[in-house]
Formats: structure tokens, C-alpha cells, sequence
């Protein structure tokens, strides 16, 4: 017998999809003390955005709430699978992560199939069970790094606050954005509507947006976010880039330091912390350079869906 009784499969999700999806993954988070889905993905999904494709909400009878939740997004050149199980179903990670994971790569093959990302924050060996049985294999590393705050070094650059709703300053960082993360399957291709939808959310402080202009134009970009919920609060710099027209100035690690240097000064967190994917040897060294050093590891398990015979695109 599936150790998932009944699966809900949504394109799109309703608003009490939502709030049950989102009471889970607090509560998920509240165990392992750091959020269970990537960020981008889960507000294409819940916001009805760019990249979503399909959310999978898995229930059990005698539970008022889903116990695992797994979702497909469609990128340019591949697809991402992310999934999370109630804390305390987790003893049955096993049955309850490879039903949610099977039925997400059977929405990739109806989708047509395609090369697949399914990422886990920390794997664990059932991780890894689960991802060989679905015939995936360990492939890209990501980082999370953190440094004290504050650093000996202080920017020698002079940065302003992104101003929220401003056509010019849209404009000009989705173009940086854009150029810089045309390769990267969330953070590339950004559009006002995407940009405008990271405003919206709670935790979105336009002073901690911090913005470098040269000649009268942009240079680069460090927008940071502050998890106050977490004990002590964390301080992470969001999405950082440098307008390849600028590259080869050193304008990478004086944007770090602006934003950490924001971070402790006006927010007061006394942590810095960054994600970063582990093949990026530069930037890496950048950081390692600055006194960062890895919190922990999350990873993608990768392989070739093939399509349904005779399947379509959704």
C-alpha cells in the first residue's frame, strides 16, 4: 500500500492550499531550523509565478493537515524538484518522500521530461536512498556560509537604498539581475512582476537593497534580508551580482562588505550568512578570503526523465 493514502496534485494553488502548505513548512522549519523549500521556487508556485508547473500535497486519514508537500517547477533547461515531510511523519520518510517524489517525476515525464534537480537542504542517507530508487544521482553542491559580524574591513564604495516602485531603478536592476544570472535557472530572467512580488513579502527592507552606480549607471547590487525569527538572527545577502561590464574591479567583495557592514550596523545580526554553489571555485575563495566558513550542505540529485510515450507538454 502507498504510504501516501490520497495525493493532491495542483497547478495552481488555492488559498487554503496555501495556508495549509505554509503551516507545514513552519512547522518544518521550527525543526530544522532552516526553511525546507527554496524560497524563489515556493513564491512561483504559491504566487502563481513564471516557473511554477505542479504542487503535490500529500494527505493522511485522521490528520487535518497535509504530512508531505513536493512541487515542480519548470526552468529554461531543466526542472527542479523540492519536498518536505511533516516533522512528525518523518519516520516514515522513506515511504512518505519516495510516493511524493515518484509522482513529481511523473509529472515531468507527462510534461515531456527533461534533466532534473531534486534539491535537499542537508541529506541524510534516506535522502539518498530515495533519490537512487527514483534512479537520481548526487550531482550540484550548494553552501551555506557564515561569518561573526562585524568584519575588521569596511566598503570603500559608496552604495544607495533600491527605491521600491521607481521605474528607473526596476529597470536598471533587472537589466544588471538579468545579465548577470542568464545562465541560472531561478534567479535569471526576472521580470517587473517578479521583482515587484520579492517587494511585497514581509521580510523586504529597500534600505538593505543596496545599489553601486558608476558613470551613471549601475555597477552591482547587494540586496540582504534578515531572518529575525531565527536564534540570533541571521543576516544574509540575498542576491549579489556585478554588471559583467564591470567585472574585474574588485567590486564583488566590497559589495559583500556593504552588506554585512549594513547588516551589523543598522540591523544589528551579529551573523552573515550566504548561499553559494560549491563548483564556483572564485567565488568560494572570495568569501573563504573574508572569513566565511560552511554552516552546512545542501545538494541536487540529478537525472534524465525520460517523456511518456506518446506525452505532450503541460
Amino acid at each position: 500500500m502507498p504510504a501516501v493514502p490520497r495525493l493532491e496534485i495542483k497547478h495552481d494553488l488555492t488559498p487554503e492550499d496555501r495556508a495549509a502548505v505554509e503551516d507545514l513548512l513552519t512547522v518544518a522549519q521550527a525543526a530544522d531550523g532552516h526553511p525546507p523549500l527554496d524560497e524563489h521556487r515556493w513564491l512561483d508556485m504559491a504566487e502563481g509565478g513564471r516557473l511554477a508547473h505542479r504542487g503535490l500535497v500529500a494527505w493522511k486519514p485522521g490528520h487535518d493537515h497535509p504530512v508531505g508537500y513536493a512541487q515542480v517547477s519548470r526552468g529554461r533547461s531543466s526542472w527542479a524538484v523540492d519536498l518536505v515531510v511533516d516533522p512528525h511523519h518523518r519516520h516514515d520518510l522513506e515511504g512518505v518522500g519516495a510516493d511524493l517524489l515518484g509522482a513529481a517525476l511523473d509529472e515531468v515525464r507527462a510534461a515531456g521530461g527533461g534533466h532534473v534537480h531534486f534539491w535537499v537542504s542537508r541529506p541524510t542517507a534516506v535522502h539518498d536512498r530515495i533519490a537512487a530508487a527514483a534512479g537520481l544521482a548526487p550531482g550540484r553542491q550548494l553552501l551555506q556560509l557564515r561569518v561573526p559580524l562585524p568584519l575588521d574591513d569596511r566598503p570603500a564604495i559608496s552604495t544607495r537604498p533600491f527605491r521600491p516602485g521607481d521605474a528607473g531603478d526596476e529597470e536598471a536592476w533587472l537589466a544588471v539581475n538579468n545579465r548577470a544570472f542568464h545562465w541560472h535557472p531561478e534567479q535569471g530572467g526576472w521580470d517587473r512582476t517578479t521583482l515587484r512580488e520579492r517587494e511585497a513579502e514581509p521580510w523586504f527592507d529597500p534600505e538593505g537593497f543596496l545599489l553601486h552606480e558608476r558613470d551613471g549607471r549601475l555597477a552591482g547590487f547587494c540586496w540582504t534580508k534578515v531572518h529575525a525569527d531565527h536564534d540570533p538572527p541571521l543576516g544574509e545577502i540575498y542576491v549579489i551580482a556585478v554588471d559583467p561590464d564591470f567585472q574585474g574591479l574588485g567590486l564583488g567583495r566590497q559589495l559583500v562588505l556593504a552588506g554585512l557592514d549594513h547588516l551589523h550596523r543598522r540591523r544589528g545580526t551579529p551573523i552573515g550568512m550566504l548561499y553559494v554553489d560549491a563548483g564556483n571555485t572564485p567565488a568560494v575563495a572570495l568569501y573563504r578570503s573574508m572569513g566565511f566558513a560552511t554552516h552546512h550542505v545542501d545538494r541536487a540529485y540529478v537525472g534524465d526523465v525520460p517523456p511518456d510515450v506518446g506525452g505532450g507538454g503541460a
